[in-house]
């Protein structure tokens, strides 16, 4: 049997399979403030986020499209469907999900992961969340793994409102932008101070409708000594229309806490993916990025990590892949970038770093994406 060690060696046909659409909601396309506002009554929203969107709504209108990357002239936003709710609702019972949408699932082999390697899982189809499920132990340990939407009204919200888009803000790219106003669907994530989650916990997001975008929003704050790895998955079939993906992540890592953040996405072709990824890293803090990125259009993929207080570095590890099947794909992706002295970026950013000074500045601040990997300091 041959090994598959390039891209266009991969069978991706997978994740071309498609289901007959039954979406029980689907918004129009374009992105006006009417739609801002009806996804945010659909989402049951604070006053906070329903402000908050059509704000971050007013910024994108402002602000050009990124020319640092790739060109992104096939994509328009009046074609693009920015919320498509699945006929269910979300349930922590795998026998709960629509038959249609588990088979998908089924054979991506989520189902199989969780009941051997997880500690618990989210599944995202189109916009909002079917499955979210922990496991009792964990719960027990005082993890808090949920969706997005149940910590922005829960008990929760106050930490919400103080994480959520500080890391991204939707002045950083248009397209940050456009996920402060449409975002729909992701996990929240809560690791106390000490716990250590030995098995890791996945979140896995589907695209299913043509013509529509995913904006996910995912935020993971691990505390004080606190060890967490967190896996993200994400694919879509093949249409002949432009799909997008917009998500953001933003990752709170507290003193002495350490951060797995691992990422397989397998896109189709037709997809633009345009997906912006940040972590805050306090001092004695580790963050490790892992991240595969095969197919799409076109991806801008800049995982970045902020240093705040004193590190030094002492080990780095990045593993990053990205390619395209077909003629026509384009990547722009982050390059690593060591430290091996002590860094202080606390009120003084970039000062010890002249070579990301130079580059990461003003108008340019996106044209340079990082991995930097903080390990505890000695």
């Amino acid at each position: 049997m041959k090994e598959k060690t390039y891209v266009e060696d991969v069978n991706r046909s997978i994740y071309d399979i498609r289901n007959e659409e039954k979406d029980v909601y689907r918004i129009q396309k374009g992105l006006t403030p009417a739609i801002v506002e009806e996804i945010s009554a659909k989402k049951n929203d604070p006053a906070w986020m329903a402000n908050f969107r059509l704000q971050s709504l007013q910024i994108y209108n402002e602000m050009e499209v990124p020319d640092w990357g790739p060109s992104i002239e096939g994509l328009n936003m009046e074609d693009i469907v920015t919320y498509v709710k699945p006929n269910t609702h979300m349930s922590a019972k795998w026998s709960e999900v629509p038959e249609d949408i588990k088979d998908t699932f089924e054979k991506l082999g989520i189902p199989q992961a969780e009941r051997k390697s997880l500690a618990g899982v989210g599944a995202q189809y189109d916009s909002e969340l079917v499955y979210h499920n922990v496991r009792e132990e964990v719960a027990a340990q005082g993890v808090v793994y949920t969706d997005m939407e149940s910590a922005l009204n829960g008990e929760y919200a106050d930490m919400v409102r103080k994480h959520f888009m500080k890391l991204v803000t939707p002045r950083d790219h248009k397209f940050a932008a456009l996920h402060g106003a449409v975002w729909s669907g992701g996990s929240f994530v809560y690791v106390p101070p000490g716990v250590s989650v030995t098995i890791p916990l996945q979140s896995y997001f589907r695209l299913n409708a043509p013509g529509a975008g995913q904006f996910e929003h995912t935020l993971i704050i691990v505390d004080e000594g606190a060890y967490l790895h967190f896996i993200e998955g994400c694919s879509a079939p093949k249409y002949n229309v432009a799909n997008l993906h917009a998500g953001c992540v933003e990752l709170f890592v507290e003193e002495g806490a350490t951060l797995r953040y691992s990422t397989i996405e397998n896109w189709s072709k037709n997809m633009y993916n345009l997906n912006t990824k940040r972590a805050l890293v306090k001092e004695g803090g580790r963050i490790e990025w892992v991240s595969g990125s095969f197919g799409s259009h076109v991806s801008y993929l800049y995982p970045m990590s902020i240093l705040k207080g004193n590190h030094r570095h002492h080990v780095c590890r990045k593993r990053s892949e990205s390619g395209h099947r077909g003629k026509g794909g384009a990547c722009r992706t982050g390059y690593l970038l060591v430290h091996e002295h002590q860094v202080d970026l606390q009120g003084r950013r970039y000062q010890h770093v002249p070579e990301f000074r130079e580059h990461y500045k003003g108008s340019r601040r996106q044209q340079i994406g990082s991995f930097l990997s903080v390990a505890d300091a000695r």
